[in-house]
């Protein structure tokens, strides 16, 4: 067969339902292939990058890979920030790009690109495919390394006479790459002294991350099995958010820059850490020399490169996370370990007077939208429905961490390492594609939203009934909460000085739009959002200069934290921008 019919045959083997991507010249015989076929179905986007972002929401709400497409050149170039979005995120993603034909490759042809050198910083692996009798094999082998040890992109580049040759498909059974073989069962010497140390524990805690996801379901349900059996406190980073049950006895919250005052000062003061499925990423850990410096680590990972990346790890467990926590679980039954009750009452005590700070309160107002009221009013009305959350970046990512409280897996999708504006968008298109019959809501932010705005087309073109509910307070919030903070007041270019009419613009390309403004209205307007059927963009009128808090300032340890009540009006003073224009 041709390699453009081998394409479509791998991706039908490897059981690829969706494939997001935008044709061109270098991958026309792929698109050929798919108008005579009916196995897997393609999405067209409206820009490269949210091909690649719908990928990643379609894998994070499925756990299964996300699969993109794009021609050579600019289709290739527009993808960077999806795979690197992917890479830090630990996303299973595979993308397929056209190249010139082989014997233009290094001739600066039309639309041609280093595609391979440069994504090689932003993915596990890439292929240039040469041969044709090849490129099944990669195929399946680029499948196996995004989905195999620590998830995340690969790309796989075929030149368009490739495409059209002809050579011998090679099906994906028994398709192992010898020099990727991730180990996934850990040692068992490492979980009996894990298991001890975690026994001699006064003041233990759980700090869990995407891992935990991304190993599976199973994992999560070891995960609440052994905080049962245990009665640690269990708090985890903004990827890992699901995991546990925010209604869990033992759920401290999101720790982190803008995590629970208990959830950072828990890990601050802890003298056992269980890392499992984190890497002690610098939004977590503050000042790394002041960070929880009284506790022995354990670190579960699958992997060895994160251990000991960033901090000095006691135990290190190589391995997949569901395996390691079935292996802890059977060694802790097995050999009869306890903890020490009493020191652990003394523990959650003092937890509880954290706890009692109530870090998250703010100033509600009768008048105005708060965007946390927003948040907690769209999580009551959406909690027991089937729902779906992804975000875009900024403040309002941050009060949907705190606010929306998440009771399994998978649910959650967001942009955490890399901190992606315009994510969020079309990863709802990827999630909702995958989900068809479920509540998709994108909270969104109205400087962020406008990124990756146009593949609301997408979702129109294909019926896809996703939810865009903007926070919408005119200004990119979280610089402008960083300039209001810590430079002195001075609003350099974060105000929305000329946004869109966001109902208007929603209709414009098909779809429902709703406007909200005051805080009476705003539960029947979230329910005519959620009770129509096709696409809406709900523009949501927030206070304008409402700050997210808690917040651990930059270069400060995360036991500094910053409390909203600790901020006076004098502190924050009137803000200026950058017409002289005072804002109160």
């Amino acid at each position: 067969m041709t390699g453009a019919e081998m394409v479509l045959r791998a991706l039908a083997d490897q059981g690829v339902a969706h494939v997001f991507g935008y044709p061109g010249g270098a991958v026309l015989p792929i698109y050929d292939e798919f108008f005579q076929q009916e196995k897997v179905k393609h999405i067209l986007v409206r820009h490269e990058q949210g091909a690649t972002h719908m990928a990643e929401g379609y894998a994070r709400s499925t756990g299964k890979p996300g699969v993109a497409l794009a021609t050579s050149g600019p289709g290739a170039t527009n993808c960077v920030t999806g795979l690197t979005d992917a890479m830090l995120d630990s996303i299973p993603m595979v993308l397929l790009t056209g190249q010139v034909p082989t014997h233009l490759i290094g001739n600066d042809a039309f639309q041609e690109c280093d595609t391979v050198g440069i994504t090689r910083p932003c993915t596990k692996q890439n292929w240039l495919v040469k041969d044709v009798n090849d490129l099944s094999r990669i195929i399946h082998e680029a499948f196996y390394v995004a989905t195999h040890g620590r998830p995340g992109p690969v790309v796989v580049d075929i030149p368009k006479d490739v495409q059209f040759a002809k050579g011998r498909y090679t099906g994906p059974e028994g398709v192992i790459v010898k020099s990727y073989q991730p180990r996934t069962s850990p040692h068992a010497q490492a979980i009996e002294a894990a298991v001890k140390l975690i026994a001699s524990a006064k003041k233990p805690l759980f700090y869990t991350g995407g891992g935990v996801i991304n190993s599976g379901v199973e994992a999560s349900k070891l995960l609440r099995e052994f905080v049962g059996l245990t009665g640690i406190p269990i708090t985890s980073t903004l990827m890992g958010l699901g995991a546990y049950p925010a209604s869990g006895k033992e759920w401290l919250g999101m720790l982190g820059m803008h995590g629970t005052y208990e959830a950072n000062l828990a890990m601050h003061d802890c003298d056992v850490m269980i890392n499992v499925g984190a890497r002690f990423d610098d939004r977590i850990t503050g000042r790394l020399d002041a960070f929880a410096p009284n506790s022995k680590k354990i670190h579960i990972d699958i992997d060895p490169s994160s251990i000991n990346k960033t901090v000095k790890i006691d135990i290190p467990v190589v391995a997949d996370v569901k395996e390691a926590l079935a292996a802890l679980l059977a060694e802790w039954k097995k050999t009869g370990a306890k903890l020490d009750q009493g020191a652990l009452a003394s523990w959650k005590e003092q937890i509880a007077k954290w706890k009692a700070v109530d870090c998250l309160k703010y100033r509600a107002n009768k008048d105005v939208i708060m965007p946390q009221y927003a948040i907690q009013r769209l999580y009551e009305l959406t909690k027991d429905r089937d729902t779906y959350i992804t975000t875009e970046v900024g403040q309002h990512q941050m009060w949907a961490a705190q606010f929306y409280h998440f009771e399994e897996p998978n649910r959650w999708m967001t942009s955490g390492g890399l901190g992606t504006m315009g994510y969020g968008l079309p990863a709802a298109v990827g999630v909702q594609a995958a989900h068809p019959k479920s509540l998709v809501v994108d909270i969104a932010g109205d400087a962020s939203v406008q990124m990756t705005m146009q593949e609301f087309s997408t979702a129109i073109q294909y019926r896809l009934p996703i939810k865009i509910f903007i926070l919408n307070n005119h200004y990119m919030g979280m610089v402008r909460q960083w300039q209001q903070l810590l430079h002195g007041n001075r609003l350099s270019e974060s105000y929305s000085e000329s946004l869109p009419d966001f109902v208007k613009l929603a209709e414009a390309f098909g779809g429902k739009g709703i406007r909200c403004s005051k805080p009476a209205d705003l539960d029947a307007a979230i329910m005519d959002m959620v009770n129509t059927p096709g696409p809406v963009i709900f523009d949501c009128e927030v206070a304008n200069l409402a700050n997210c808090f808690p917040m651990i300032p930059s270069g400060k340890a995360h036991n500094e934290m910053l409390l909203g009540a600790d901020i006076s009006d004098e502190e924050v003073g009137s803000a200026i921008d950058a017409k002289g224009k005072q804002l109160v």
